[in-house]
């Protein structure tokens, strides 16, 4: 299979596509054909070799990707063969043909949701939820200000917020970025490139 490889912490060029031996899932794994792998600003630091989880050498980054299970080891039966998943971290890299994972790491992934929105959902939406909900404990009619809305886990806060019933104000420096963040459900913009955009609140 085709599978990006690092061999050396460092800038972009590090990433290597490389012919790989395809992984084969054992006991409690289940083995994703990747349909669509999401992108983080952790897997950035990795590679750097900044992040506090250095990974040992050479490895496959990525740890949120979309597809299809190809195949299960002994002891699986959350899925099956076939079946549309998202995976929230993965044992062989997401930035190949095919990633290995626990049972426990792969999630169904709902006909409606594209490959391109699953691989999307486990750093973006995972992050913040826990910062609304397990770390700030939001509450309903309460007001959220999402500075940088425009990001992943920014519109993923906007999308939960509203959904919850807060009253969500968002941060873009960008024209596209507030209109983005307006679409997506935020109640307020505000241009954080322009001075004083504060005491607009």
């Amino acid at each position: 299979m085709k599978a990006i490889v690092v061999h050396e912490f460092g800038a972009p060029e590090v990433l290597k596509l490389e012919d790989v031996p395809t992984p084969r899932p054992a006991a409690g794994q289940a083995l994703v054909r990747v349909r669509a792998a999401g992108v983080n600003p952790y897997d950035t630091y990795m590679r750097n070799g900044t992040y506090a989880v250095k990974p040992p050498l050479p490895y496959t980054p990525g740890s949120d990707a979309a597809g299809d299970v190809e195949a299960i080891g002994e002891g699986v039966s959350k899925v099956k063969r076939g079946d549309r998943v998202y995976t929230a971290k993965t044992l062989t890299g997401a930035y190949a043909e095919y990633a290995l994972a626990l049972e426990t790491q792969v999630h169904p992934l709902p006909a409606k949701i594209t490959y391109a929105q699953g691989a999307a959902v486990w750093v973006p939406y995972g992050t913040a939820y826990h910062a609304l909900y397990q770390s700030a404990r939001a509450r309903v009619s309460e007001t959220l200000l999402v500075h940088g809305a425009s990001g992943g886990v920014g519109i993923a806060a906007v999308q939960i917020g509203r959904a919850t019933g807060l009253t969500v104000m968002g941060t873009a420096g960008s024209k596209k970025g507030l209109e983005l963040v307006t679409r997506e459900g935020a109640h307020h913009v505000f241009d954080h490139s322009q001075p004083g955009y504060c005491r607009r609140f």
